[in-house]
This record gives structure tokens, sequence and C-alpha cells, in this order.
């Protein structure tokens, strides 16, 4: 016969089954893949920080949980309210805004700044655009800084690409995972109407609302084919607009890619003078012309972050130790 507190150890073991103790928390919902955006960084960001011999967990503070990281607003907040704890660092990792990028405000970005000052002790942007995009809204956030997202470098690297020449037809690539109007199929299709076609070859990787007549169309794919295909192509171009971190351009400039850019959101920042922005379709031809002649060095001039300086910024936020 059991006795009370046998019968309440049972009922304390089953309540903490797959409890363990952790040194940062991620609050995050996260989709399996393919995906992109915010969820292949965090991956690669978590997978870092174990690296370096620091516990990990998922939607769950501990004890001895020193930090945690939330995303944006993609995670249950009622539960991170409901864990919160003294001694654990609160930073707020924002993107957007959303509503600037979504074309309408929902009243999404306020809900953020609103859960950004009930808990967050420091705030994480992902770039100079995302700030000061917020603060032109009115929204100031507690004691931000800026640290731009990075690729995996096991997965997003130059390794392996196959060698620009002229002599064969250039080969120009897009990726998106979302269909959204203001991931700029439209000027791809413009594109591929006025593409000459005897130089170039295009492909898109991902989801489109537009139907390609003459670019080569595939569905969204795992990170290591995404990569591999990066890593058969020369040029890099993105139409996204409004994009505060863009991890398809960051990827792609990973794989050795330089890059033509709607002149937009994040993309300038990220791109430096690995390649040439644009605000109108008509500039395109022109562009993409001036980075064949010059692409030896306008390749030369990628500088994305390292992962693993990514997560020095992050931790040293969080104030952990590393």
């Amino acid at each position: 016969m059991a006795t009370w507190w046998n019968t309440a150890a049972i009922a304390l073991a089953r309540a903490t089954a797959g409890f363990r103790q952790t040194d940062v928390a991620i609050f995050h919902e996260f989709a399996p893949p393919p995906v992109g955006g915010g969820h292949q960084f965090l991956r690669a960001l978590w997978r870092e920080i174990e690296r370096r011999g620091l516990r990990v967990g998922n939607n769950t503070i501990s004890h001895g949980t020193r930090a945690c990281l939330y995303n944006s607003f993609n995670f249950d907040f009622e539960r991170l309210r409901r864990l919160r704890r003294p001694g654990c660092r609160m930073v707020h990792r924002v993107d957007g805004p959303i509503g600037v990028y979504r074309g309408r405000d929902d009243g999404i970005d306020r809900r953020i700044w609103q859960i950004n000052h009930e808990l967050a002790d420091a705030t994480i942007f992902q770039s100079r655009y995302c700030l000061g995009k917020h603060r032109e809204l009115g929204l100031e956030f507690r004691s931000p800084t800026v640290i731009r997202n990075a690729a995996d470098p096991e997965i997003f690297h130059p390794g392996g690409r196959v060698a620009f020449h002229h002599s064969r037809k250039i080969r120009l690539i897009s990726t998106s995972w979302s269909d959204n109007p203001n991931k700029g199929a439209a000027v791809y299709k413009w594109l591929e109407d006025h593409l000459d076609w005897k130089r170039f070859e295009y492909t898109f990787v991902g989801r489109t609302a537009v139907p390609f007549a003459r670019i080569r169309t595939m569905p969204p794919t795992r990170s290591e084919r995404l990569a591999e295909l990066l890593r058969q192509h020369d040029i890099f171009i993105t139409a996204s607009r409004e994009d505060p971190c863009s991890n398809a351009l960051i990827e792609a400039l990973s794989c050795g890619l330089p890059a033509l850019y709607l002149r937009s959101g994040g993309h300038p920042e990220i791109v430096g003078a690995a390649g040439f922005g644009f605000e109108s379709e008509e500039e395109l031809p022109g562009l993409l012309d001036r980075l064949v002649a010059e692409y030896p060095n306008r390749q030369a001039q990628i500088a994305v972050p390292s992962l693993a300086d990514v997560a020095d910024q992050y931790l040293s936020v969080m104030a952990v130790e590393r």
C-alpha cells in the first residue's frame, strides 16, 4: 500500500517529466522545415549557443534559466508572463514593423511594443532599418541594439561553388517562402519578360502567386538542398519590399552570390558593396550588365556576419557568460 508521500512523489515526477534545467530559454513557436525567416535563424542560433556548452530550452523557463529570448509575437505570451521570474533577463527580438511590411496597420506593432514594455529588459532589432522605422512610428523599445541575422555556416557557405564564367549563361536565382505580393514576384515577372534569355537563365525557389513561363520554378525545399542550388547559381535577385533583415538574402550572400536588390528595408545595409540596388524594374537590365562586368570585385565585397559573432552579441545582450 502506497503511503501518501510516495503518491505525492509519483505525482510530482509525472508533472515534471521531461523537465530539465536550462541556461537560456527561447520562446518561439517553431514550424517544421522547409520554412524561412525567423525559424531558420533561431534554429541556427540555438545550435550555436548549445555548442558553447549552454543548455537551451524552448518555451519554458527553469529555476536556473539566466536569460529568455522571446521572438516578436510568435510565442505564447500568457505562458511567458506566467513563467518569468526574478534573475532571468528578458530579451525581446523584434522585426518589422509588421504593419509596414503587410501594408496595413492591424495593431500588431503596438501590441509588440506593449509586450516589450511589460516584459523586456533589452531589445534586439535585426537591422538599423527595423529600429529606425519603429521610431518613425513613435514606438520606442527598451534598451535597443541592432544585431543582424546570420546563416548556419554548416549549410550556407561558398565551398564547392560552380565557378563563374562569361563563356556560359549567367545563372540568376530568387527565393521566397511566402507568396505575399510584397515578396516581389511581379518584379521577377517583369524581368522574365525583358531578360535576354540567350545570356541568362533564371530559377525561382519557393512560393509565388504569379505564374512564370520561362523562369524555372521549384517548390520550397530544405535548407541543405537550397544551399546546393544557391552554389550552382551566380547572382541573387530580391525584390521584397520593407523586409527588415531578409534571411533569403543573407543565405545567398553566405553562399557567395552577389546581389541585385530592391532598395527597401534592410537590403542596402546587408549587401553593402556586394551588389547594386534598384528602385524600378527598368533599372534591372543595366544593373545586371554592370554586375556581370564587375563580378569578381563585387563577389569579393561580400561581408556577412558569422553565426559565431552573432551568437556572441546575443549572449552579451542576454548577459550570459560563454
